[in-house]
């Protein structure tokens, strides 16, 4: 087990690597499915949906934690913006225009400004902290809305997961039944050359009719074209399987590719056996279903329509918040620094109206995931009763199988018996023949469906949970 481990690591990993024509790989039920989880696309998305759900949560939680922001502002203008003299002061009067004359006149005498002009240019920059208080309890929401998306993208996780198993387990079941059919196949032509040989001395001896030669030839010829059938059967299902899984293989033996192993030697080492009856594995529907990662999902649903309809409401009461800042400016007068501190009150007024209808909406959705809760709680329910009853059924036709097997044999030992006897025609025995063969493949149908039936009602009603 161990080599075929290192022998899948190399294909996986370093496919241009060679491998020789000799080395057989045999890969367990369990090894595939491991190996597709990280081949199928959708259980790769459903991973990275789980990890943006966490960067999420992680996103939501900094709303706790004061924002900090550095801010800077510079300007040139073309004439000053802040131009101001005596008449600007006390407008247009005889005072403010005699006042005006006589410190123009002084001014130009002993070189003083007749006017103040500010703002031509400046330049400030401030650290800004922030911290939030009270936000209508949309911060707290938020978060709790994030982590209920962590344990949603969880569960879509698993479901994807079960449903990967499922469909890989059938993949896998599908070769092996081919194969075992192989072998029925392989024992029906072994029967049959067998008794060509026999009916072929019998008639040189002149105890049979060319006819029964003609007989068993034409059954042992069709044993062969089903054979050929059969074997190109098994390599397009390992294919499906394969590629599903993501083992490198090549598929054609005349072709000169030694970095990857001839498909046919590729075994499945699983063989069903030691099946056991149903009533060993019945869980009560209401509690299965309860267990069941989708009904999660239906509470999940609920909570969140409830969480976003608070954060609607938080629209609509007040905001509190502190901060301070501290900056260093030159606007008017010398370059300086200073720092303020400062609370924040935000009470929304004219978007009440507006809050409150989309308070109301979002109450409908609520009722609405209520709803639909209800009713696909009783359809899992429902679900779980249905694979109760296919698994039920397969089993009974399991034992009809089993049974059917049995009588087939009997047969073919009665006929042989009679035909040696020289009692019954080649013709009996052929038929008889192919009816066991029959019996053989309907039981390995019978069991395959047993199989793939109780996995799916298992993977339902045992306790689920995180998945490797």
């Amino acid at each position: 087990m161990k080599k075929n481990k290192m022998m899948l690591a190399v294909l996986l990993l370093f496919p241009c690597m060679t491998v020789s024509a000799q080395n057989e790989i045999s890969l367990s039920l369990e090894e595939c499915k491991t190996m597709s989880k990280s081949n199928d696309p959708y259980v790769r998305n459903a991973q990275l949906d789980l990890l943006s759900a966490r960067a999420q949560k992680r996103e939501a939680l900094a709303e706790y934690f004061p924002t900090v922001s550095l801010n800077a502002f510079g300007f040139q203008a073309i004439d000053p913006m802040l131009d101001i003299q005596v008449k600007d002061i006390l407008g247009n009067s005889d005072a403010a225009n005699n006042l005006n004359y006589y410190i123009q006149t002084l001014g130009a005498l002993y070189g003083i400004k007749t006017s103040y002009s500010a703002l031509s240019s400046g330049y400030t920059a401030s650290l800004t902290l922030t911290q939030p208080l009270y936000a209508g309890g949309r911060i707290a929401n938020g978060n709790r809305l994030a982590s209920l998306g962590i344990e949603a993208a969880s569960l879509r996780r698993n479901v994807k997961l079960r449903d990967n198993d499922e469909d890989v387990e059938q993949k896998y079941w599908q070769v092996v039944s081919l194969e075992d059919k192989m072998v029925a196949l392989a024992q029906a032509v072994k029967l049959v050359d067998t008794l060509y040989k026999d009916v072929s001395s019998a008639r040189l001896a002149g105890l049979s009719v060319e006819s029964d030669v003609m007989q068993v030839k034409l059954k042992r010829n069709e044993l062969l074209s089903q054979k050929i059938q059969l074997e190109g059967g098994i390599r397009l299902a390992k294919m499906d399987l394969f590629n599903a899984i993501g083992v490198q293989y090549n598929p054609y033996r005349t072709t000169a590719c030694d970095s990857l192993p001839y498909i046919d030697d590729i075994h499945l080492s699983d063989k069903l056996s030691g099946l056991s009856a149903p009533d060993k594995y019945y869980v009560p529907e209401e509690q299965a279903a309860r267990k069941m990662d989708e009904n999660r999902l239906l509470e999940l649903s609920v909570d969140a329509k409830k969480l976003e309809k608070r954060i609607a409401l938080g629209e609509s009461l007040p905001q509190v918040g502190l901060g301070a800042s501290y900056g260093y400016g030159h606007l008017i007068g010398d370059p300086r620094t200073n720092g303020v501190v400062f609370a924040t009150v935000k009470i929304p007024i004219t978007d009440w109206a507006k809050t409150y209808n989309k308070v109301r909406r979002y109450g409908y959705e609520v009722q609405k995931a209520v709803n639909e809760k209800e009713y696909l709680d009783n359809q899992l329910i429902l679900q779980v009763r249905q694979l109760w009853v296919n698994l039920t059924c397969a089993w009974d036709q399991l034992q009809v199988a089993k049974e059917s097997v049995s009588v087939a044999e009997q047969t073919v030992r009665q006929l042989s018996t009679r035909y040696e006897a020289g009692l019954v025609p080649v013709s009996d025995l052929l038929e008889a023949q192919t009816e066991l063969r029959s019996a053989q493949n309907k039981l390995t149908d019978e069991e395959i469906a047993y199989c793939l039936a109780l996995t799916k009602y298992r993977l339902r009603t045992e306790a689920t949970g995180p998945r490797d």
